[in-house]
C-alpha cells in the first residue's frame, strides 16, 4: 500500500446539525454517521468526516486544545470557469461565507474561496494545466523530473 495517500479528512465543527445541513444543501449525502456525534461522506478514494470540535480534541488525546480553522484549504477543481462560478454561487446560496469571488489568478487558472459554517475554507477552481477524469478525480500531468 502506498504511503502517499489520505484516507480520511475530519473537520471539527461547532454544531454538527448546522454543518450536516450545510453540506446536505450542497448536495452531499452522508454514507455513515453516529447521530449527533460524527457524519461521514464517501469521496472518490477517501472520506470526509464532520466531528464536534470538542469531542474531536478529546479523541486526539488533547481535550483542552483550542482547535482552529483556516490553516488548510480543501479544494474542488472543475473543467471550466462556468462550473467554478456555479459551485461558488451554490455554496453562497446555502449559507457559505464569501472569502474571494472567482477570478483569473496569477498561475493561469481561475479560482475563488468560500468558508463553511465553521470557517473551513474551500477553494473552487479551474486549472487548465491539470486533467479531471469523468468522475472529477484530479490527474496530475507527468513531468520529466517526477519519480
Amino acid at each position: 500500500m502506498t504511503p502517499q495517500r489520505v484516507s480520511l479528512i475530519t473537520l471539527g465543527v461547532a454544531d454538527l446539525a448546522v454543518s450536516r445541513k450545510f453540506y446536505g444543501d450542497l448536495g452531499w449525502v452522508p454514507k455513515d454517521e453516529v447521530p449527533g456525534e460524527v457524519v461521514f461522506y464517501q469521496l472518490h478514494g477517501s472520506v470526509l468526516g464532520l466531528f464536534g470540535i470538542g469531542p474531536l480534541a478529546k479523541d486526539q488525546g488533547r481535550p483542552d486544545a483550542k482547535l482552529g480553522t483556516g490553516a488548510i484549504t480543501l479544494a474542488q477543481n472543475f473543467v471550466n470557469e462556468a462550473e467554478v462560478d456555479a459551485a461558488y454561487a451554490k455554496a453562497l446560496s446555502v449559507g457559505a461565507t464569501p472569502l474571494k469571488a472567482p477570478e483569473k489568478v496569477f498561475w493561469g487558472g481561475y479560482s475563488g474561496y468560500y468558508a463553511d459554517p465553521d470557517g473551513h475554507p474551500w477553494e473552487v477552481a479551474f486549472n487548465p494545466f491539470w486533467e479531471l477524469d469523468a468522475d472529477g478525480n484530479q490527474i496530475l500531468p507527468d513531468t520529466p523530473d517526477a519519480d
